[in-house]
């Protein structure tokens, strides 16, 4: 009797315990019609816990309730798609009640959708859409079997091999995925609506996976140029001339854009680079000591742009790379606009460059 009378009292504190730890049901983040938003993290035992978001450039002091839960709100929030994460004690963590989460390898951040009042670039909106497809190639270059995201416009037919498709190719940065162009910034949404808006000439958005570690970052650069783009125009139905072909990408997908399209002008007559990071071995190699043909790359781009914001850790290196094709006197457009080195940023880059693209 005294032994079952010790093992409920077991179970009893044993139970206790277990629940005393158990999280309540929170509901983060929490966007009113007024465009504040609310943030709760479960923490009993936490000594500190700040909130690190892109909305505001410090991190927020959140408080904790009787229950361990921290909450804070930041009011009227500008509507756009912001990342966000918790440091407890130090460390940083997502948010384990939203399933929005940031498509990266380094950092596991959560993302939240202000979406205001009006439709912004990358609204779901009552449009025609176009698809979005894993697939999967042979790449000689890197003797293995990589994915890429192609995006096919609204009223895209496979089979129809009497319409041909104009191709965008679009790098993400340095520890993103081929997955952050549509997870984060949206790039077929965008690219729906402008195709809807008859601002934007139906395409293809090629989206490759631009990480080679621990290869040579050279080796994308052949991995685009010997099997990405030739899996896409065996198996689509795309032109397959220099005017029908653009590149584009971000940060160290920015850079990668640098030394892929202007190694091959003949290929590309349309290069976007956003906020390039170009403190790369490639680089170097490639435009150290250059001698282009100016005026052979001159007629074959059509529209070569580098956008940047003015409060992006890369703008003075960004700077540096203007004056260096200007001073060989390649046609460059700096673009500049407020902000950082941010991924509400590269939705505004797309959007503006998809406008411009093919036309």
């Amino acid at each position: 009797m005294k032994k079952i009378i010790h093992t409920a009292f077991i179970l009893l504190i044993s139970f206790q315990m277990v629940n005393a730890q158990r999280a309540p049901r929170l509901s983060s983040p929490d966007v009113d019609k007024n465009n504040n938003v609310t943030f709760r993290y479960f923490a009993p035992n936490a000594k500190e816990v700040l909130l690190s978001t892109e909305i505001v450039a410090e991190q927020i002091a959140m408080k904790k309730d009787e229950q361990g839960v921290w909450t804070t709100t930041i009011k009227k929030v500008t509507p756009d798609i912001y990342p966000y994460s918790y440091k407890v004690d130090g460390i940083e963590v997502a948010d384990p009640n939203n399933t929005y989460v940031f498509a990266n390898e380094r950092f596991k951040r959560s993302i939240v959708d202000i979406p205001g009042n009006k439709p912004l670039a990358h609204s779901l909106r009552d449009v025609p859409h176009g698809k979005v497809t894993y697939r999967y190639y042979d790449s000689k270059t890197l003797e293995t079997t990589r994915r890429v995201l192609v995006y096919t416009p609204p009223g895209f037919d496979m089979q129809d091999k009497t319409k041909k498709y104009p191709v965008l190719y679009l790098i993400h940065g340095g520890s993103d995925t081929e997955e952050t162009w549509t997870k984060v910034g949206k790039a077929n949404l965008i690219a729906d609506n402008l195709i809807a808006d008859g601002k934007a000439t139906p395409m293809l958005i090629v989206m490759p996976y631009g990480n080679v570690r621990p290869a040579p970052l050279s080796d994308f650069t052949k991995d685009v140029m010997n099997d990405i783009i030739p899996f896409i125009e065996s198996n689509y139905p795309v032109y397959t001339d220099t005017e029908k072909r653009a590149i584009a990408g971000f940060s160290v997908g920015g850079g990668q854009t640098l030394n892929i399209g202007l190694t091959n002008t003949d290929k590309f007559s349309y290069i976007f680079s956003f906020a390039p990071y170009t403190a790369t071995q490639e680089f170097t190699q490639n435009f150290t000591n250059w001698n282009p043909d100016t005026k052979k790359i001159n007629e074959q781009l059509k529209l070569f742009t580098i956008s940047i914001g003015k409060d992006d850790f890369l703008y003075e290196s960004v700077q540096g790379n203007l004056a260096m094709f200007k001073e060989k006197k390649i046609n460059v457009e700096p673009i500049f606009v407020s902000g950082g080195h941010t991924w509400m940023n590269c939705k505004l880059y797309l959007t503006q460059s998809l406008q411009r693209v093919f036309k």
